[in-house]
């Protein structure tokens, strides 16, 4: 249930809070223009400290992949328009739009998350913390994404991952190595096996 509980937490909480102009929102949105796609590793931490790790694959606009391990029969891919939890084990697939996703701050370079998003203080000045969540709907939970300054990466930011906390303070923590920005990266690459019975290649 680990890449399901990623799923979710990548669905806690719609861009729906307004917030003052910061230089450093500023430096997120340049990073977001310039990234059109990218490749790490990551390990995905749940509220109990059980870590599980795979590989992430990000393209813009709209397409992201997190293959777990081997050994974990689950997938997380996003094909433009839906966000797909795929369980191979029990041949389930959960899908929902990734509009209604903070992934959406991600995955639209050309969205303006100027007045969807805060900066918080962070204890090192070298990181940048970016926290998204709607006031009108605590529900839906809150997502911290993190960078860092970076002179080499793009708009001197590298994205060190996230951190989610759900309705019931279930929290989700990713974190991110071996970034690789702006490298060549197939379409095919978000393609999935449906395994429901009678199910096809998406």
């Amino acid at each position: 249930m680990f890449s399901r509980s990623l799923a979710l937490s990548l669905l806690a909480a719609p861009l729906l809070v307004a917030a003052a102009p910061a230089p450093e929102l500023d430096q997120v949105q340049q990073h977001l223009k310039a990234v059109t796609s990218m490749t790490a590793d990551f390990t995905q931490e749940d509220r109990n400290g059980r870590v599980v790790a795979g590989t992430m694959t990000l393209k813009r606009p709209g397409k992201i992949r997190f293959q777990y391990e081997k050994g974990i029969p689950q997938l997380i891919v996003a094909d433009g328009s839906s966000l797909y939890f795929i369980d191979y084990q029990v041949r389930q697939v959960q899908r929902w739009p990734i509009g209604n996703s903070p992934l959406r701050v991600l995955l639209d370079p050309n969205r303006d998350i100027g007045g969807y998003a805060s900066v918080k203080p962070t204890a090192d000045s070298r990181v940048v913390s970016v926290e998204v969540h709607d006031n009108k709907h605590p529900e839906y939970g809150r997502i911290t994404l993190v960078f860092q300054k970076d002179a080499a990466a793009p708009a001197g930011l590298k994205l060190q991952g996230w951190v989610a906390l759900d309705a019931q303070n279930n929290r989700t923590t990713i974190r991110l190595n071996n970034q690789r920005f702006n490298v060549p990266v197939a379409d095919s690459s978000f393609r999935w096996t449906d395994p429901r019975p009678q199910g096809r290649t998406h």
